[in-house]
């Protein structure tokens, strides 16, 4: 062992370093080492790339794996040693396959094709997939709080009537496109500061099908596709919420040649409303009522989703009171047991800007009255800082 190098210096961390930190390290290191970018440098820099790249894909083996990595940083190279003897370059194939593996397919295959190492190749034949459609529902707070089915029209590419979406009437008239072969790709070879670059693109004389047509259906001309406006019935949950997307698995867009269809997307618009304000799965709603009610007490009509209901004020009802009325909000779309929000009202005493002299008169003669002074209790100024929260 007494030739290895450490782990955290081939990838050039610090002992300790992150998840993020090692992946990001090997990622760089996997790019500038790689074999099939060397693939036009001497025979000595061929070796020494390959070197390299082994050396770090075995440092990222051990130290992207938790429990390796905690082995090696208590007893070293011994708490691995079965690391030591495999050969980490083999059974990645290209570069592409490595960044993809690793790394989620962020790279988005912009590497894709580097050959010359590990057996990377061409890939397989393409599956075609229709294109998504998305498109808005209007919905009010009423028809999201109970769920409800509506109806979307759309134009969608459907299976050609006339040849059943084969394109021709005659499947004998179905060939391999001899550009592709069948795969659905052509192959590109550029010459850059890197080496020799392989990529795949859509083949252009099947459009990625991998089949040509030679006696193309008349009706839809060799596309095995047909454009028609649809109307598509969608459930829509209770409880959505406004931006919310909902996804319809295969009500897109139609493949050619028997492919994937594509899916519909449904994009919610709340309506907004007249009285309610809606904030998650809980409603406000604000009542303006008389002086005199509020010292009074008095009863008053509050909207709810499933009907008006009425709330009594006690006698004494201060300005910016709150009261909960629960279980009358919304319901939770992510909740199996059918919980709902809360209905929270909040109550605003209107003071009159001008009285009459009679008016005046009898608010003058309370004005001294000690029931008139102010003096909040305790239990109404908690009550208040509690509630007002919410508002």
């Amino acid at each position: 062992m007494a030739d290895k190098r450490d782990y955290y210096e081939v990838l050039g961390l610090q002992k300790g370093a992150s998840a993020d930190e090692i992946k990001a390290a090997y990622r760089k290191a996997a790019l500038k080492w790689h074999p099939d970018r060397w693939v036009s440098g001497s025979d000595e820099e061929k070796k020494t790339a390959e070197s390299k790249f082994k050396e770090a894909s075995e440092a990222y083996s051990v130290l992207s794996d938790p429990d390796k990595k905690a082995k090696y940083d208590q007893f070293g190279f011994a708490g691995v040693d079965g690391a030591a003897g495999q050969d980490w370059s083999q059974g990645f194939g290209n570069l592409n396959d490595i960044l993809n593996n690793l790394f989620g397919g962020a790279f988005g295959g912009a590497f894709s094709g580097f050959g010359g190492f590990g057996g990377g190749g061409r890939q397989g034949t393409r599956t075609v997939r229709g294109r998504d459609i998305r498109t808005r529902v209007r919905l009010t707070l009423e028809e999201i709080a109970l769920g409800c089915e509506k109806e979307v029209t759309i134009e969608r590419n459907r299976p050609c009537p006339e040849c059943d979406g084969k394109g021709t009437k005659n499947s004998s008239d179905i060939k391999t496109c001899p550009t592709c072969n069948g795969t659905g790709q052509v192959q590109n070879v550029t010459n850059s500061f890197f080496g020799r670059t392989v990529s795949y693109n859509v083949c252009p004389n099947c459009n990625g099908t991998g089949k040509t047509v030679s006696n193309p259906c008349r009706h839809c001309k060799g596309t095995g596709l047909e454009r028609r406006k649809e109307t598509v019935k969608v459930k829509i949950p209770a409880g959505v919420e406004d931006g919310m997307t909902l996804t319809l698995r295969g009500e897109g867009h139609a493949a050619p040649s028997g492919g994937i269809n594509g899916d519909l997307l449904i994009v919610i618009e709340e309506l907004a409303h007249n009285q309610l304000k809606r904030e998650g799965t809980n409603l406000f709603y604000t009542r303006v009522i008389s002086v005199v009610d509020a010292m009074l007490g008095c009863e008053i009509s509050v909207p709810c989703i499933d009907g008006p209901q009425t709330v009594k004020l006690d006698p004494g009802t201060q300005s910016g009171t709150v009261v909960r009325l629960r279980s009358k909000g919304m319901p939770d779309v992510n909740s199996y047991g059918g919980g709902k929000g809360d209905l929270y009202v909040k109550i605003l005493v209107w003071i009159p800007r001008k009285l009459s002299r009679s008016e005046k008169d009898a608010m003058e003669k309370m004005r001294g009255s000690s029931s008139f002074k102010p003096d909040p209790s305790r239990d109404d100024r908690a009550l208040f800082e509690k509630e007002s929260k919410y508002f």
